[in-house]
């Protein structure tokens, strides 16, 4: 045992850096899910590295975190590039979206829900909206559906569409008209609220479903026009 704690000492130096690497990786997260780094983006080690004060090894653990969550996209002797997701790509993270979040609506408990994130994401999607503010729109309605994803009080499913709706992200940031994208489904997510207030299970998941499908549809002719008006780029 002695021993094997001696090991465990000689790691604790690990542990700094990959705190150090996670921390830069949520920051890089939220940057490109907030479109300061669209999709196609070269990231540079310098540039990044300077303003955040981290070192090369540093920044390159956490261009590895992110590329293993599909964020990023490594090309050789071309360096890091933040990923542009093909069509197929969108069809499975709508795939994925349907399978979980359907999933935890279908297995909710019996009533009351604890619905306080999800009533707080209807109303940022309405207030953003009347500031004509889509793009926040867009982020309400990505937290509303972290919020439906979170009653099912599971830290694993959680980690696991935290990394599906950041990728999600990466597809609306081509959307040319993201108010035609998201100003239908601020209702929705106020009927699939509803429902759940009611205790209405099976409701709020038919309307979940629906709401999925009808969303796939938009996200991929609006991002089958972009992309084809651009051409292919990195990723």
């Amino acid at each position: 045992m002695a021993d094997q704690l001696a090991g465990l000492a000689d790691d604790r130096a690990l542990l700094g850096r990959t705190s150090t690497a996670e921390r830069v990786s949520d920051i890089l997260r939220s940057r490109i899910a907030d479109g300061y780094f669209p999709p196609g983006t070269r990231l540079s080690e310098d540039s990044i590295g300077g303003a955040l004060s981290v070192s090369r090894n540093t920044l390159r653990e956490a261009f590895r975190l992110l590329t293993h969550e599909r964020l990023l996209v490594h090309e050789l002797n071309r360096g890091v590039f933040v990923r542009v997701l093909t069509v197929e790509d969108v069809e499975d993270i709508y795939r994925t979206r349907r399978l979980v979040e359907c999933a935890v609506v279908r297995g909710l408990a019996e009533p009351p829900y604890a619905l306080r994130q999800l009533d707080t994401a209807v109303v940022e999607g309405q207030r953003a909206a009347a500031e004509n503010d889509w793009k926040a729109v867009g982020t309400a309605n990505i937290h509303f559906h972290g919020g439906l994803v979170a009653l099912a009080h599971s830290a694993r499913t959680d980690e696991l569409m935290r990394s599906v709706f950041a990728e999600l992200r990466l597809a609306f940031h081509l959307v040319d008209d993201p108010e035609r994208l998201h100003e239908p489904y601020l209702q929705r997510n106020r009927q699939i609220l509803r429902a759940l207030e009611a205790g209405d299970r099976a409701g709020a998941e038919r309307l979940l479903a629906v709401y999925l499908d009808d969303s796939l549809d938009r996200v991929v002719d609006a991002y089958r026009r972009r992309v084809g008006a651009d051409g292919p780029s990195p990723g």
